[in-house]
């Protein structure tokens, strides 16, 4: 009777080794969570340089976050932002489904109607300082599912509008859209350690503290 107690006992003790043992979990890191106005006084400010850029220097779409499902990140992004779920077919085929282009407002039942935008476009991550990153960084970024905001499912007509014009030139057509677009481009460039020129800041300053003073800014510096 000892003796299996005493079994038993070594038994448990030895199925609490790797418990406690094994390295606790890393939790994910908290988001920063400011108001627009101070995030966009976190954001520097330098002059812009295209020198060099071609849209070759950022890898896309590549095999996305599941590489064993057979999905390139354009069309994980489609199936995350889906309002109402494709069918995935062979070949990461999407049918049906239905979507919301919050630029325009637009409902689109048809993925191929759609573009993923780079929330920050990559001639404008370009000039803000991913010239002077490594090849696998520009590729982290321009498929960065990290973040919910980097990209953005919308109308090909809205995101060909855009280009690579950052918020002094170009601001989404719907009025309801342009407070949620700057929260989420100033979070971009935070995240990615990005800067603005002088008149992108001011542009986003107008914003900041005028129509979107409420605007609430979360983002999560990128590994």
């Amino acid at each position: 009777m000892i003796k299996n107690i005493a079994r038993g006992l070594s038994a448990l003790s030895l199925a609490l080794v790797p418990l406690l043992s094994a390295p606790a979990a890393q939790a994910a890191p908290a988001p920063e969570v400011t108001t627009l106005a101070d995030a966009v006084g976190l954001v520097q400010v330098t002059e812009e340089d295209r020198t060099g850029y071609t849209r070759s220097s950022f890898k896309h779409w590549n095999s996305g976050d599941d590489a064993a499902d057979g999905c390139n990140t354009r069309a994980e992004v489609l199936i995350a932002e889906a309002v109402v779920a494709p069918t995935v077919e062979a070949g990461c085929k999407l049918t049906g489904g239905t979507w919301r282009s919050y630029y325009d407002g637009q409902e689109v039942s048809s993925a191929g109607s759609l573009d993923i935008d780079h929330m920050v476009p990559l001639a404008e991550a370009w000039d803000s300082g991913a010239s002077a990153w490594s090849a696998a960084r520009r590729e982290a970024y321009a498929n960065d599912q990290g973040a919910d905001v980097s990209l953005v499912a919308v109308t090909a007509r809205t995101n060909r509008s855009k280009s690579d014009q950052d918020p002094a030139d170009w601001m989404p057509p719907s009025p309801e859209a342009q407070c949620r677009y700057v929260g989420e481009w100033v979070s971009t460039k935070l995240r990615w350690g990005l800067t603005a020129d002088d008149r992108e800041l001011e542009a986003l300053k107008v914003y900041a503290e005028g129509p979107c003073e409420d605007t609430i800014v979360r983002y999560t510096p990128a590994p």
